[in-house]
């Protein structure tokens, strides 16, 4: 305390001068705590962004317009061969519906004819060629009578010749198995010594059953 009374005025003493440089030269711990703990919060946030971005799903990627033209291109391309394909089906049905119909009017025809077309010359052929158009229960019939009928035949020496006037199917009739068919027929008959009748108009329904791959008469009957 004597050195510092005796100090002259403007002057500092050691330990006053030390003391001051001592607290001049000390770092500021205050402001680098608070830088620290400043890079600190921007770490955490940079952290928190990339988890977050990480745990976002993808987006979903948009489908292009040649992409989307490309697939109804296809569907369209799908759905018309589709098409074609039951048109083409049905195209056929009918085809074969309407062969089937032309069949079940031919034979029927035919079968009117081969009853009314007998010559006395040539009735065992005649007769046969009935019976080869013929099934079922009628073809057991004529079979059975075939025999006194070319008799008859030959003794009166009788030609007929028949002539289909008109002939269709029955709508009603008609079915995958077979058809009724009516048929008009105009027959002119001679016999020998006799005078030349005036022909004559019948009305038949022939019942044509499918055998096979083709048809037969099935039966014949006489209808006014």
């Amino acid at each position: 305390m004597a050195d510092d009374a005796a100090a002259p005025d403007g002057e500092l003493s050691k330990s006053t001068a030390t003391e001051e440089t001592s607290s001049a030269t000390e770092p500021d711990s205050g402001g680098s705590e608070t830088e620290k703990a400043t890079d600190g919060d921007e770490h955490s946030a940079d952290y928190d962004e990339e988890a977050a971005d990480e745990d976002a799903a993808p987006p979903k990627p948009r489908m292009s317009h040649l992409r989307l033209a490309t697939i109804a291109g296809l569907v369209l391309v799908v759905a018309l061969a589709g098409l074609t394909g039951w048109l083409g089906f049905r195209t056929y049905q009918s085809h074969q519906a309407d062969e089937q119909h032309k069949l079940f009017l031919q034979v029927g025809r035919q079968g009117a004819l081969n009853l009314t077309t007998i010559d006395w010359q040539q009735a065992d052929k005649d007769v046969q060629r009935i019976l080869d158009s013929a099934t079922g229960t009628f073809y057991d019939d004529f079979q059975k009578r075939s025999g006194p009928f070319v008799e008859v035949v030959k003794q009166a020496q009788s030609k007929s010749v028949g002539t289909i006037a008109e002939a269709g199917l029955e709508p009603n009739s008609i079915t995958d198995n077979g058809a009724q068919v009516l048929v008009a027929v105009t027959v002119k008959t001679s016999n020998a010594g006799a005078p030349e009748q005036a022909p004559r108009a019948w009305r038949m329904r022939i019942s044509v059953q499918k055998v096979d791959d083709g048809a037969k008469v099935s039966n014949v009957e006489f209808v006014p």
